[in-house]
């Protein structure tokens, strides 16, 4: 655990499907599970107020289904359903490591999960609880990176956090090609201009209105996330020129 105070009082981690997926094929590899689930305890146990968007890519993604011929709607919304099935998954684990977890839905499921509602996910936050925000935006044709944006937005946090497969945002995909090199800084228009596969366009113009840094870091990497919350490790940030 790093001794430095965290740099961010309140954060929203946004995590893929797929990094629920360890080495498996498809759907939820409990010790890949467990892992991130004790990365997350990690730094909550620092003070942090942690809200995290998880995407649905595992279970089903929209537009696999529109591209064969599926309504493109109605796979986003089966996808939108994958995403409340993984924040169950990761409420569930959370709980039995002993922290406090509420996950909140988009679409109203109220049988299942809590409806999305604003001033009460903010309260759980400064109750120390960590919130789960399922369901993408509610909406079809958006993706779970614009969802976390506008969460991120709503929630008033300091920073948005991506945890991938790689320690922050590269030239090339690193795992292909050896020569790529990684970006220590950059800003929302240079994500833009150069077309790099950080989030979609829609969310990095949400982040850069609403002038949210965002961290990209290596969530698999044991102890990485405290360390980035903490300023240490390896990671990229992306923000405004003039924001420190």
């Amino acid at each position: 655990m790093p001794a430095a105070t965290p740099r961010y009082k309140r954060i929203l981690l946004k995590l893929s499907g797929e990094a629920l997926m360890g080495d498996d094929a498809y759907g939820i590899n409990r010790e890949t599970l467990w892992r991130i689930v004790n990365e997350v305890k990690a730094v909550a146990e620092l003070g942090v107020e942690i809200g995290v968007v998880i995407g649905g890519g595992n279970i089903f993604r929209g537009m696999a289904g529109a591209s064969s011929g599926m309504d493109r709607a109605t796979a986003d919304y089966m996808g939108m359903l994958a995403t409340v099935m993984n924040a169950m998954a990761l409420a569930d684990a959370m709980r039995q490591a002993g922290m406090n977890a509420r996950v909140q839905s988009a679409l109203t499921i109220e049988q299942v999960v809590e409806p999305y509602i604003r001033g009460k996910a903010i309260r759980y936050l400064e109750e120390g609880k960590v919130v789960i925000f399922g369901g993408g935006t509610g909406n079809p044709f958006f993706t779970t990176d614009t969802a976390a944006a506008l969460r991120a937005a709503e929630m008033s946090v300091d920073a948005m956090l991506k945890g991938t497969q790689v320690d922050g945002v590269y030239t090339a995909d690193p795992r292909k090609d050896k020569s790529a090199k990684r970006y220590d800084t950059l800003t929302y228009m240079d994500v833009l201009s150069r077309d790099l596969q950080v989030m979609d366009a829609s969310a990095i113009s949400l982040a850069r209105e609403n002038k949210i840094p965002i961290i990209v870091f290596d969530i698999h990497k044991p102890g990485a996330f405290a360390e980035t919350m903490a300023g240490k490790g390896t990671f990229t940030i992306i923000k405004d020129e003039a924001r420190s």
